[in-house]
């Protein structure tokens, strides 16, 4: 049997690079060793140099899917050092043969200068719509589907979505299975800490590539059936009678340091109607019951409940929280250690809902260190919403923002999950499944990052769950999406008018 690999890796003219081909190309199993430059960097030895605009665009997409002869082909997808595992071609090709998959990956290990780390990955799923999904460092694609998807890329030019597209138009009609063996070892070249990557996506030098994206999460939508055709519903705002017009919920768990701040941001609110504070304390034992209790004696305004339960996460607190008596019309979150910017941020909410008529609100937030000095990337505004296509493109990001702000009768109705992260992130998909949101573009919120922070600096266990998690939900909403929308079409079909029964006549 002829080798069936051909290899496409990036090349800069990085010396990692040679090392990598000279690993690859001593296996029997590859036939070819291609590079895919961006620069002008010389050939190496046993490759052919193949220039490309970008490494993961439509045109690299398409001259991989010429150029790939063999049945299967292995992609490398970072300009680092790759070694491959024992006899990991071997096992990648018995996985891939034996189940029809489409695409392949596999757990790896992060090397970093004489350290090796496990970096286990997560399962692909319906809902695994994320562009920054971690697969690690290798592709393994077979041949015949990764033509299919690149064929139908063509009139459609992507200079960074290229590969995204590709790998949702196989996960279409083929399986993406992922084999829990640590088959690869990779060289690390973002040594960032969990807490600094989580906002990449929103960074604003990126927002062209967020569109392109967007454009091909949109498509594949489309072509699944889960897409929510505008406009969404407006929403009356005069259900029930409430004490209050607008309540704050905060949730804290052990914030002593900064709770304080966090209320005495809400009491210091102008606004022209009644609102309150909700205190959800979660059992604290450093001294946060302490605060709040003192505030809730200097104001009437700070109710402060401590639940029976001992298994509450955030989203266990919220509901606590929401379905108290004294929740007014519009709930709005805050979190422990954060600060609403200056006193109009609750109004701003209010009119926001009011004038939009809509089930949800979502601000926009200055990130700061814990002295609320402002730094890196600034302010977080999600300009990636649009009211027309925002619902959709939900299912694509990570998150919808902050602070959010809820129509209480719908959020009671929705329900808000128990755990203590993506909570959010559920209800907004669930909410915007139906109702319009309304967004507020300049900052009115201040988040706080530091060491406190539970996503600071994630293990990437802890990394691969929260990243399950949301994938899951995103599963569970394309569902009820698709779910949906089959109603939605078979309630629009005419019906057909019964036939008449004729009378036979009597002879």
């Amino acid at each position: 049997m002829k080798s069936p690999v051909t290899v496409f890796l990036p090349y800069s003219g990085a010396a990692s690079t040679r090392a990598t081909v000279d690993v690859l190309a001593s296996s029997h199993l590859i036939r070819t060793v291609f590079l895919l430059g961006t620069g002008d960097a010389p050939p190496l030895k046993h490759t052919t140099l193949l220039r490309v605009p970008t490494l993961f665009g439509s045109e690299a997409m398409t001259m991989i899917a010429r150029r790939a002869s063999t049945p299967w082909v292995l992609f490398v997808t970072r300009d680092a050092q790759i070694t491959l595992g024992q006899f990991a071609l071997e096992r990648f090709l018995t996985v891939g043969e034996e189940t029809g998959a489409g695409m392949l990956y596999a757990d790896y290990a992060d090397a970093r200068l004489a350290t090796r780390t496990a970096h286990p990955v997560i399962e692909y799923q319906e809902g695994s719509l994320r562009d920054d999904f971690d697969f690690g460092p290798v592709l393994f694609l077979n041949s015949r589907p990764f033509k299919e998807a690149a064929a139908s890329l063509k009139g459609k030019p992507l200079t960074h979505a290229g590969l995204y597209a590709l790998r949702l138009a196989i996960a279409r009609k083929y399986p993406v299975l992922r084999i829990g063996e640590t088959l690869t070892e990779a060289g690390v070249s973002d040594v960032r800490r969990s807490g600094q990557k989580l906002f990449d996506y929103v960074d604003p030098k990126n927002r062209d590539l967020q569109l392109e994206m967007e454009r091909v999460a949109t498509a594949h939508l489309r072509a699944v059936g889960g897409y929510l055709r505008p406009p969404f519903k407006r929403v009356a705002l005069t259900s029930g009678t409430f004490p209050v017009e607008a309540s704050v919920i905060i949730p804290v768990r052990n914030r002593a340091r900064t709770i304080g701040d966090a209320i005495e941001s809400v009491l210091t609110q102008s606004a022209p109607f009644g609102f309150n504070v909700i205190v959800v304390d979660n059992h604290s034992s450093d001294g946060t019951t302490e605060v709040i209790r003192a505030a809730a004696e200097r104001d009437a305004r700070v109710l402060h409940l401590r639940p029976e339960r001992t298994d509450l996460g955030i989203g266990g607190c919220w509901n606590e929280a929401v379905h108290h008596p004294q929740c007014g019309r519009f709930a709005a979150q805050l979190d422990s250690d954060d600060l609403y910017r200056d006193p109009t941020t609750l109004r701003q909410i209010v009119e926001t809902f009011h004038r939009e008529r809509c089930a949800m609100v979502i601000g926009s937030y200055q990130m700061t260190d814990f002295n609320l000095q402002p730094i890196p990337p600034g302010v977080i505004d999600h300009r990636e919403w649009t009211p027309e296509n925002g619902p959709n493109n939900a299912l694509r990001i990570n998150g919808l923002g902050a602070p959010r702000a809820f129509y209480t009768p719908i959020l009671r109705q929705v329900g808000i999950p128990n755990v203590s992260y993506g909570e959010d992130y559920a209800v907004g998909l669930a909410i915007s499944r139906y109702y319009a949101i309304g967004r507020i573009m300049e900052p009115i919120y201040l988040c706080r990052r530091w060491e406190g922070n539970t996503d600071a600096d994630l293990d990437i266990t802890h990394q691969n769950a929260h990243n399950f998690y949301k994938d899951k939900l995103r599963t569970f909403e394309l569902r009820a999406r698709i779910q949906l929308n089959a109603r939605r079409r078979a309630a629009s079909r005419p019906r057909s008018k019964p036939r008449r029964r004729q009378r036979r006549r009597a002879t």
